[in-house]
């Protein structure tokens, strides 16, 4: 299973604000969470062994620059594997997920690795050309992903980000079932269904998708901020209003919370204002 780049509110978010889902007023222009550079995950998937490379992994959550150096100077003397994996992840640590997407895939095509370790390695290529904003591409990885590791529910995740953010709904939810099926507990998933079921005017499931999440989890702010703009939809306000003052409380320094404070403050204007 791909270890994710960017943590999963950021994902998600990112897909809803980019397919216009995540404010109830959606004839309301909304911006995208712009793209930062994020931290690399305290285990990134390994493609290589030894003490080098280990060090170097080491760097990248505190000193990204440092780590990007290391990689380089070990890349010119031959570190392979190693070195090309911590050069990606580096760039993509220090700010520039379009170059790391780069080096992580050159490193899927070329190298012997298992098929298991390639997949993971284009499951963080994935992510990082989401967060530069090219969906496109990030399709394409995750398919090639995907054929070395079918049954992986991450990647499947990733791919119906992509698709969404293409305005590919119907292949977005075909990719979120089958995730679920694989396992019925990703609230991510249910909540990314969510949001696609109501573009296509679906509310009921919609409602479904984001109330299973909620018994899954019932502090997801996610799915509190989904199902609070399922029950305006629905004609229930107060219902709204409760989930997105419940989605502001969770983290209230969140863009959670910032697009649930947009929502009650458009509920609180009433119709007239829209």
């Amino acid at each position: 299973m791909p270890v994710r780049i960017a943590a999963v509110t950021g994902a998600v978010l990112v897909l809803l604000a980019g397919a216009g889902l995540a404010v109830w007023w959606y004839s309301q222009p909304v911006s995208a969470p712009p793209v930062v550079a994020l931290p690399v995950p305290p285990f990134p998937p390994r493609i290589a062994s030894g003490e080098a490379y280990e060090q170097c992994l080491a760097a990248l959550t505190d000193d990204p620059d440092s780590a990007r150096a290391i990689a380089e100077g070990w890349m010119e003397s031959g570190g392979g594997d190693g070195a090309a994996h911590c050069h990606g992840l580096a760039l993509i640590a220090s700010g520039d997920p379009e170059g790391g997407a780069e080096r992580l895939e050159q490193l899927a095509r070329g190298s012997l690795a298992p098929d298991l370790a390639r997949a993971s390695v284009l499951g963080q290529a994935v992510q990082a050309r989401l967060m530069a904003g090219q969906a496109d591409r990030a399709y394409e990885d995750a398919t090639l992903a995907l054929a070395l590791a079918p049954t992986d529910t991450e990647l499947l995740i990733d791919r119906a980000m992509a698709s969404a953010v293409r305005d590919q709904l119907p292949a977005a939810i075909d990719d979120l079932s089958h995730a679920l099926r694989l396992d019925a507990r990703r609230t991510d998933a249910l909540v990314l269904r969510a949001g696609a079921w109501r573009q296509q005017d679906r509310l009921d499931l919609a409602l479904a998708d984001t109330e299973r999440a909620i018994s899954i989890d019932p502090d997801d702010a996610e799915a509190l901020l989904e199902r609070g703009i399922v029950r305006q939809r629905m004609g229930d306000p107060d219902g709204a209003r409760a989930d997105w003052l419940r989605a502001r409380e969770l983290d209230p320094n969140s863009t959670t919370a910032e697009l649930a404070e947009q929502n009650l403050a458009l509920l609180a204007a009433g119709p007239a204002q829209r």
